[in-house]
């Protein structure tokens, strides 16, 4: 949908109808005039009124395909996948609240992936009875699934997929953008309002109107259903959160995160905390809650803008994952800030180091900010870019691991050091188009230095770990939680 109604639409027509008038496009129009003389003297040639009227045809018809596009962006990304067609490419892909499962959407339907291996990727469930899946978002590990499709694009529907029923479905106003759920809420996010619903009942609990206009549908909210905080930009020109309580159904506060608009936010697993990043890419802030003081700022890059597609904090908060259109990833580590004193320094590095920071509380604030602004912990190299992604921090077999969901229908699994960091090493890519068997070819494992499995494995008295929320990691939904009675619709 072309934003701001018939005049941008009449405009782009003009610039259109001005394309195409090469050598070639003359030569054809003198060839049908001489071919028209000879047969009756006349001149067949078109004046101006249709030409213009042949330029708009034309001009209309790619005003629509990109239309088209627009109020469908997964179909763009389809129409712009790489090559091997529009049947492989993902429409969409999404990991579950505890990074333990991945979602993902084609034009035939909707796949759910388990993430308990690195060596085999294990397909949970798979679905073709509805095409064209542009949302799919799953429960923790339970059997409920939310799916949107671009055949119904206004239709929420939510279903049990062990049993292969549907529990319900929900009509809106508008196509839906984005949908996030926990245990206690779940968030409908439309162009202009956001619709709250009690997911034990699927009751409407509130409708938020007064919202700017959210054309990409970012919200986020924390899945620690105790507090269930859901944040929103505030703001159409600038950088603004609004920080809401799910559960009292109150907003708490506003926070001024960036002076550009926001690309991605995202709350740490006990929604303590939240992280932003605005549309130029190069900062990215971490404000506490419910207060929204600022307590960490990274720099992921400085020569160039990028889009931020994906923002995560991994499940102990100890990392901050941030992917983009570039073939880099980065992660950053949460530094515990202590208010001990710190040590004089021994050497006379040191006491040049401790001047020159202290000089910068004289420096322009610009300056000083960028001086203070901590760099990236940890990269990742993609072997791609350009294409739409996202990225997660997991503990698999006992190991931190960096996962990266790509759109040309492939997962990536890197290696993280939580010690020393640097660069995550590859050591497995799957396939998410076919069986779900994973390809050997960048199955190349260096090895590694044997205190580096030492210091990452975590003793734990069982393999399911408890988080924030009440729930244990992997749990699945007994077939009568509440979740799963809700009434059909």
């Amino acid at each position: 949908m072309v934003a701001g109604g018939r005049s941008p639409t009449l405009s782009a027509a003009r610039v259109l109808g001005t394309r195409g008038r090469g050598e070639e496009g003359r030569g054809e129009a003198r060839a049908r005039a001489r071919k028209g003389r000879g047969r009756g003297g006349q001149d067949p040639r078109p004046g101006p009124w249709s030409r213009r009227r042949r330029a708009a045809e034309v001009a209309g018809s790619r005003l629509r395909a990109a239309a088209s596009r627009a109020e469908h962006p997964m179909e763009a990304e389809v129409a712009d996948a790489p090559p091997g067609g529009v049947e492989s490419a993902l429409s969409c892909f999404s990991f579950n609240q505890d990074c333990t499962s991945l979602a993902i959407g084609t034009k035939a339907g909707y796949k759910l992936f388990s993430l308990s291996s690195v060596e085999h990727l294990d397909q949970v469930h798979g679905s073709n009875e509805i095409p064209d899946v542009y949302i799919v978002e799953r429960l923790f590990s339970s059997s409920l699934v939310v799916v949107v499709s671009h055949t119904k694009p206004r239709q929420m529907n939510v279903y049990h997929f062990k049993k292969g029923t549907e529990i319900c479905n929900y009509s809106y106003s508008s196509n839906i953008l984005s949908i996030r759920l926990n245990r206690q809420r779940l968030l409908v996010c439309l162009e202009e309002s956001i619709y709250i619903h009690n997911i034990k009942d699927m009751k409407l609990l509130k409708t938020l109107l007064d919202v700017p206009a959210n054309p990409t549908g970012l919200c986020a909210l924390s899945i620690n259903h105790s507090n269930s905080y859901l944040a929103y930009p505030g703001s159409l020109t600038s950088g603004e959160i609004v920080l809401y309580d799910g559960n009292s159904l109150k907003t708490v506060c506003t926070i001024a995160a960036h002076e550009g608009t926001l690309a991605a936010i995202t709350f740490n697993a006990s929604g303590s905390k939240l992280a932003s990043a605005s549309e130029k890419g190069t900062v990215i802030r971490v404000f506490s809650v419910p207060d929204g003081q600022k307590v960490y700022e990274f720099r992921r890059g400085m020569k160039r803008y990028v889009t931020i597609s994906s923002l995560v904090f991994s499940m102990d908060s100890q990392f901050l994952c941030a992917s983009s259109n570039t073939e880099t990833v980065h992660i950053f580590k949460l530094e515990q800030v202590t208010n001990s004193r710190p040590e004089e320094p021994s050497t006379w590095s040191g006491y040049m180091g401790k001047m020159f920071m202290a000089a910068t509380n004289y420096l322009p604030t610009q300056v000083s900010d960028m001086m203070h602004q901590d760099r990236a912990f940890a990269t990742a190299r993609l072997n791609f870019s350009g294409q739409r992604n996202i990225c997660t921090l997991s503990t698999i077999q006992k190991l931190p691991r960096l996962l990266v969901a790509s759109s040309d229908g492939h997962l990536y699994i890197y290696n993280l050091d939580p010690q020393d960091g640097g660069e995550c090493v590859l050591i497995k890519t799957h396939s998410l188009l076919g069986s779900g068997t994973e390809e050997n070819k960048n199955d190349l494992r260096p090895s590694l230095p044997q205190s580096y499995a030492a210091t990452v494995a975590r003793p734990s008295a069982s393999s399911a770990s408890t988080v924030p929320g009440g729930w244990r990691r992997g749990q699945s939904i007994s077939n009568s939680d509440p979740a799963l009675l809700l009434p059909s619709l």
